[in-house]
């Protein structure tokens, strides 16, 4: 009975993350303006969780800076990306992995929402695209990165690569970690569909990168890290 009752859930949860991503689709071709596109954008990821009974409990987030930001979190979901474009503020452009450039629909609305990729593989590219994410971090832009890159099946936080720190550094931006919960039991990895699950956001202290202990953009990685490891309370998957 639990199992029918999860695919139910699953299948509603589904449906009507689909009918946000339209709109969002919508709004990305049709909507003029940047600052409104991300309004809405973020909006509409906002609802895809909502609309399938889940309230996210965020906290800290008057520990946001009001200028501009570099925003790290843990990642253990595909539903990560758009639980952050929903619950943080608009102004927060994200970094995605290179990969997603190969789904026309895609590229087109992670560009129109001015959000950024970030190639992995190819070298020539991943170091176009980082200069690209250094020049927006001097301009000002609020970042938002998942650095361990990608996600596991076990609990536990992975390496932090540097690119969002190097960044940060570069711009004097301020390192926000933040702490995700529960989106590995919404729908982690090989699932297809959703389950219940209760989500929580926790924005931790900002890291200040001209703090001396932090010269060097690998230790700032590191001092992220560990601040998003004692919040969650997951196993260090380094030590392992």
């Amino acid at each position: 009975m639990t199992r029918i009752l999860h695919a139910a859930y699953g299948v509603y949860a589904l449906a009507m993350f689909a009918i946000c991503v339209l709109f969002a689709l919508l709004v990305t071709i049709f909507v003029p303006g940047l600052e409104n596109r991300r309004k809405l954008v973020s909006g509409a990821s906002r609802w895809s969780f909502l609309l399938s009974g889940i309230r996210p409990t965020i906290s800290g987030i008057d520990k946001l800076p009001a200028e501009g930001s570099v925003v790290v979190a843990n990642h253990a979901s595909y539903a990560d990306g758009i639980l952050l474009k929903g619950f943080l503020p608009a102004r927060f452009s994200f970094a995605i992995k290179g990969e997603m450039r190969k789904f026309p629909v895609v590229n087109f609305m992670i560009r129109r929402s001015g959000s950024r990729f970030v190639e992995r593989f190819n070298s020539a590219e991943s170091a176009r695209d980082a200069r690209k994410i250094v020049k927006a971090a001097r301009g000002g832009q609020s970042l938002a990165f998942f650095p361990e890159g990608t996600f596991r099946e076990e609990p536990g936080v992975g390496r932090f690569h540097a690119g969002a720190f190097m960044a940060a550094a570069k711009a004097g931006m301020p390192v926000v970690p933040v702490a995700i919960s529960g989106t590995r039991e919404l729908l982690g990895t090989g699932r297809l569909l959703p389950r219940p699950a209760a989500i929580r956001i926790e924005i931790l202290d900002p890291i200040q990168p001209d703090d001396p202990s932090y010269a060097h953009h690998r230790r700032l990685a590191e001092s992220a890290r560990q601040k998003v490891l004692a919040a969650l309370g997951e196993p260090d998957l380094l030590a392992e």
